[in-house]
């Protein structure tokens, strides 16, 4: 077959094109961790008084999907919430994870570090929680390579669409770039309001969801990372040597303080809510079942009245069917026996 010069000009455009958006996608799938901010998340952190490079801190809440970024602002060093992302899978139900292999989302607190971060991930981008933790081992809790990842898959990870992941991933980058060694992941069940411990309060976990809930709890009131360890199997938080003193100042243990004695008043009014709930719910279902029974208590006497009236009219014209023909009237007077 002879080519001439414009059919050859065309194939060798077309062979061009191909080979670049080869070496464009190639180029892109080795460098997707060198994605850069875009000048939008760069304007926001500069609003906030923050900056690509200060320390980040990530806060998950499971049953409400959200997956929270908040980074440090230069001019009060105190964290500043700066998106909320939605997760698109995690797998398992509310609670810790246990053992390799039971598809169980982790809770609990956790530091990652450069070493932890994974460009060349299967699932676009992704970092390592670093499952298990020092409290986990302590546990004897098993499990391997649980990230926060994209491509929006779970067994036993966060999963985020790859475009979200790729965000939250250069966040990262750039906090490590600033001089972080590492930025914390506190992952909790749900946000941790009296309403939602009132309505999981027969809950299995309830005991440890109640220690991390005191991680959950420094960080609304000071807005600084709360430190951790581990004492006598429990989490140790914000405590010197994880059993010893806590480590708040004065400020902040009055805050704190106020705010035990307002979630339990709160707590005792939602557990109230939610015992009268019950209630309303068990007497509910109980009017239900005896309207059911009232409705087939008349179901069954309008048949019966029915019956009644068919067979009479069957009986006063010669008509309706045998049984309608033998009915006896009970009330008729019993005629004398012969002799």
């Amino acid at each position: 077959m002879v080519f001439g010069l414009r059919e050859f000009a065309k194939i060798l455009t077309v062979l061009l094109g191909v080979f670049l958006l080869a070496a464009c996608t190639t180029g892109f799938e080795s460098n997707r961790h060198n994605i850069p901010l875009t000048s939008l998340t760069k304007v926001r952190l500069n609003q906030m008084g923050s900056s690509e490079g200060s320390p980040m801190l990530v806060r998950i809440f499971k049953r409400e999907s959200e997956l929270e970024v908040w980074k440090k602002v230069k001019k009060t060093g105190k964290f500043a919430h700066f998106r909320t992302y939605k997760i698109c899978a995690w797998s398992g139900d509310l609670g810790p994870k246990f053992r390799e292999g039971d598809r169980q989302s982790p809770e609990g607190f956790y530091d990652v570090t450069p070493g932890l971060m994974n460009p060349r991930s299967n699932y676009f981008l992704a970092f390592n929680l670093g499952f298990p933790n020092r409290f986990d081992r302590s546990h004897g809790r098993t499990g391997s390579n649980i990230m926060v990842h994209g491509d929006c898959s779970s067994r036993g990870c966060y999963a985020m669409t790859d475009e979200k992941i790729g965000e939250i991933y250069a966040l990262a980058r750039e906090t490590f770039k600033g001089g972080a060694k590492s930025f914390q992941v506190q992952v909790f069940p749900f946000r941790m309001t009296a309403t939602n411990l009132a309505e999981f309060s027969d809950s299995k976990h309830m005991k440890f969801w109640r220690d991390i809930k005191v991680g959950y709890d420094h960080f609304e009131i000071t807005k600084e990372r709360p430190s951790w360890s581990v004492c006598s199997g429990r989490y140790g938080i914000n405590k010197a040597g994880g059993c010893g003193n806590t480590t708040l100042n004065a400020s902040d243990q009055k805050r704190y303080s106020e705010k035990q004695t307002q979630d339990a008043a709160a707590l005792k009014v939602a557990m109230a809510n939610k015992g009268q709930a019950k209630l309303d719910a068990e007497a509910a279902a109980v009017r239900k079942i005896k309207a059911a029974q009232a409705a087939e208590e008349r179901k069954q006497a309008l048949n019966q009245t029915t019956k009644n009236v068919t067979g009479w009219f069957g009986g006063l014209f010669g008509g309706g069917n045998a049984q309608a023909q033998t009915v006896e009237d009970s009330n008729a007077p019993n005629p004398p026996k012969r002799p």
